[in-house]
């Protein structure tokens, strides 16, 4: 019985410490803006760099502290989360790098998911796969479960 009840006070710490934590939609962010839960669904290679500017963006205007944010890769736009990505060049002709980009925005609390259909659809080598990157069984699935659980869904 005491062991039950040991058991019971840390389950209950660990859910105070993590509610502690969470955003809260109804308390004001930066900017004027409410804290937010936000799923970015990133399905296409050629829109993943505009989509880790517009996670950026986010971040910048709200505050790391005032928004969770989940990107979703599946589809082609999972390749952003291989290691060794490169996007096209720029107008200066330098290399946009999703390794960096993806490090950068993890720092700062961005969560990064690939979907495991994806991966073996495509065939990604898993030890090619971003660290950053958390796999998910299906990118479509999860997307929805976020929304489920108040995730804001953003398709840039």
């Amino acid at each position: 019985m005491k062991l039950v009840s040991k058991i019971a006070l840390v389950a209950a710490g660990l859910v105070m410490a993590a509610s502690a934590q969470a955003v809260d939609p109804s308390k004001k962010a930066k900017n004027g803006y409410h804290q937010q839960k936000v799923v970015y669904h990133v399905n296409n290679i050629h829109t993943a760099k505009g989509a880790l500017r517009n996670v950026k963006n986010h971040l910048n205007a709200l505050g790391d502290e005032n928004v969770e944010i989940i990107v979703v890769t599946h589809s082609s736009g999972a390749f952003a989360m291989v290691d060794g990505a490169m996007g096209k060049k720029d107008k200066k002709g330098k290399v946009y790098n999703f390794n960096d980009q993806i490090a950068s925005l993890a720092n700062r609390g961005v969560k990064f998911e690939i979907c495991a259909n994806t991966i073996r659809g495509k065939k990604i080598p898993k030890n090619k796969i971003n660290e950053n990157a958390e796999v998910v069984p299906s990118g479509v699935a999860q997307i929805a479960d976020l929304q489920q659980k108040g995730y804001l869904y953003i398709k840039p």
